[in-house]
C-alpha cells in the first residue's frame, strides 16, 4: 500500500512538473508575443510622446534588451542555417556527380548493347546460312541414296548390258558410298556449327538482356537521383529565403539597439528648435574648412549631442553653491546639473564660467536670458543612479569649461566676439576645432571613434556602443547625403 500511494505521489509529482514547464513556456511565449508588439517602432515612437519620462525609459531598456536578445537568437539561427546551406550544397554536388557517373555508365551500356545487337544479328545472318547449307546437303544426301538404292536394284543382266565391265559396277557403289560418307561428315559439322551460332546468340541474347535491364535499372536510379537533386535545390532555395530572411532581421535588430541607444541618451534632453539637414551641412563644411574635420564626421556627433540644435537641454540652474537644478519639463529637482566647485586642473568651476558666458552675452547684445532659466544639459542616470555632471551649453553641448578653453580660437576663426555656444555656427566651430585636438584624422574611423568618445568624456565599451558607434552611424548617412545628395530609407529613418 505504502508503495502504491509513493507512486501515485510520483506520478503526480511529474505531471505537476509537465504541467507547471508547459505554464512556464505558454507564459513566455506570451510575454515574446507582448514585446513584438510593444517594441514595434511605431509603438516606440508613441510611448515617447505618451508615457512619463521614466516608464518611457523602462519601455526603451526592455526593449533594448529585446532587440538585444533577438540579435544572438538570429546569430545562431544565421549560423544553423548556414550549415544547412553548406549541407545542402554539399548533397546537391554528390547528387551531380552521382547523375553524371550514372550517365556515362548508361551511355556505355547502351553501346555494348548496340555492339551486341550487330553480333547478333551478324550471327543470325550466320545461321540462316548454315540453315541453307544444312537443306542443301540433306538434298544431296537423299540424291546419293536415291542413286544408292537404285544401284541396288539393278539385276545382273542390266548390270551386264549397262557396263563395259562388271568391276565398273563396283567402282560406282564405292564413289557412292564415298560421297555419301562425305556429304554426312560434312553435314555434322555444319549441324555443330549451327549449334556453336545458335549458342553464341542464346548467350549474346541474354547478355543484352542483362544490360537492358542494368540500363532500365541505371536510369531509374538517374532519375531519381536527380528527382532528390531537384528537391534539395528546392530546399536550398527555402534556406536562402530563410537565411536572407534572417539577415535582415538581424540588421533590423542591430539598428534597433543602436536607435533604442541613441533615444536613450536623448532622454536627457528636452526637444525643440532645430536647423534643416542642408543648413547644417554647408554651416560643417565651412567648419570643416577651418579645422580639417570631415563634415559628416562632425555632424554625427553634433546629431548625437542635441539633434544638431533641435536638443536644448533639460535642466535649469538653480543652486549655484551646490549645483542643483530642476527639470525643465517636470520641475523636478535635478542633482548635479553643474560643478559648482573647479577641478584640480581648473581655474574657475564651471558655474562660474557659465554665469559669466550669460552675462557677456547679455551685455553684448548676443543673448538676452537669465542664466536660472537658461537650458542646459541634465546629469547623465545610468542604472538607477547619477554620475558625472551636467551643465552642457548649446547645439555642441560644451561644458563651461570646455567652451572658454575654445573660445578665443572660435572668435579668431569667425571674426565674431564673443563667441556664442548657442550660435549654431560658433558651435559648429567649436565643434569642430576639439574633434581635431582629439585627435580626429579626416575620414579615418578608427582616429574619429576615438576622438568621438573623448568628447563625450567616456571610452568604455557601454560607450562605445551606445554613443560612438551611432555617431559613426549617422556620419556615414550624411556622408551619403554630402556625396549623392540623398539618402537611404534607413538614414532618413533614423535622421529625419
Amino acid at each position: 500500500m505504502f508503495f502504491l500511494r509513493t507512486k501515485f505521489f510520483i506520478i503526480s509529482a511529474v505531471f505537476s512538473g509537465i504541467a507547471i514547464f508547459l505554464l512556464s513556456a505558454d507564459n513566455f511565449l506570451l510575454a515574446q508575443s507582448e514585446l513584438d508588439i510593444k517594441c514595434e517602432w511605431a509603438n516606440i515612437e508613441q510611448g515617447e510622446a505618451s508615457l512619463s519620462r521614466e516608464d518611457f525609459r523602462a519601455l526603451l531598456e526592455q526593449c533594448k534588451k529585446y532587440y538585444e536578445d533577438k540579435n544572438v537568437q538570429l546569430g545562431k539561427e544565421i549560423g544553423k542555417t548556414a550549415q544547412e546551406k553548406k549541407t545542402q550544397a554539399s548533397q546537391i554536388a554528390n547528387l551531380q556527380n552521382k547523375i553524371k557517373t550514372l550517365g556515362n555508365q548508361i551511355a556505355q551500356s547502351n553501346l555494348i548493347i548496340k555492339d551486341l545487337e550487330l553480333q547478333i544479328s551478324n550471327t543470325q545472318l550466320s545461321i540462316g546460312k548454315t540453315s541453307e547449307q544444312i537443306e542443301g546437303l540433306r538434298i544431296s544426301l537423299t540424291n546419293l541414296l536415291q542413286l544408292r538404292y537404285e544401284e541396288d536394284q539393278r539385276t545382273l543382266v542390266e548390270i551386264f548390258l549397262a557396263e563395259k565391265q562388271f568391276s565398273d559396277f563396283f567402282s560406282n557403289l564405292i564413289v557412292l558410298d564415298n560421297l555419301n560418307s562425305q556429304v554426312q561428315n560434312l553435314l555434322k559439322n555444319i549441324k555443330n556449327l549451327k549449334l556453336d551460332l545458335e549458342d553464341q546468340k542464346s548467350d549474346m541474347d541474354s547478355e543484352k538482356k542483362d544490360l537492358e535491364n542494368v540500363v532500365v535499372m541505371q536510369t531509374l536510379q538517374k532519375n531519381d537521383s536527380a528527382k532528390k537533386k531537384s528537391e534539395e535545390e528546392y530546399l536550398l532555395k527555402l534556406t536562402e529565403k530563410d537565411y536572407q530572411k534572417y539577415l535582415q532581421e538581424r540588421k533590423d535588430a542591430q539598428d534597433k539597439v543602436s536607435k533604442i541607444g541613441s533615444l536613450l541618451f536623448e532622454l536627457l534632453e528636452v526637444p525643440e528648435g532645430g536647423i534643416s539637414v542642408e543648413d547644417a551641412i554647408a554651416i560643417a563644411k565651412e567648419a570643416g574648412k577651418l579645422t580639417g574635420i570631415r563634415p559628416a564626421f562632425s555632424l554625427g556627433v553634433l546629431w548625437q549631442e542635441t539633434r544638431i540644435g533641435k536638443l536644448k537641454g533639460g535642466c535649469y540652474l538653480k543652486n549655484t553653491s551646490t549645483g542643483e537644478g530642476i527639470y525643465i519639463k517636470s520641475g523636478n529637482k535635478a542633482p548635479r546639473t553643474m560643478n559648482p566647485k573647479a577641478r584640480s586642473y581648473e581655474k574657475n568651476s564651471d558655474v562660474y564660467y557659465f554665469l559669466e558666458i550669460v552675462k557677456g552675452l547679455n551685455e553684448s547684445g548676443k543673448l538676452k536670458t537669465d542664466p536660472y532659466t537658461t537650458a542646459v544639459s541634465c546629469c547623465m542616470i545610468k542604472d538607477g543612479s547619477y554620475f558625472g555632471w551636467g551643465g552642457a551649453m548649446g547645439p555642441a553641448q560644451f561644458i563651461p569649461n570646455t567652451w572658454m578653453l575654445y573660445k578665443g580660437a572660435v572668435e579668431q576663426k569667425s571674426g565674431s566676439s564673443p563667441a556664442n555656444p548657442w550660435n549654431i555656427r560658433d558651435a559648429f566651430l567649436a565643434n569642430a576645432l576639439y574633434l581635431k585636438d582629439l585627435g580626429a584624422k579626416n575620414n579615418d574611423y578608427t582616429t574619429e571613434m576615438r576622438a568621438a568618445l573623448k568628447y563625450f568624456g567616456c571610452t568604455t565599451s557601454w560607450c562605445e556602443t551606445y554613443y560612438g558607434r551611432p555617431v559613426m552611424t549617422v556620419a556615414s548617412c550624411f556622408q551619403q547625403y554630402i556625396d549623392k545628395n540623398s539618402m537611404s530609407v534607413d538614414c532618413k529613418d533614423l535622421i529625419f
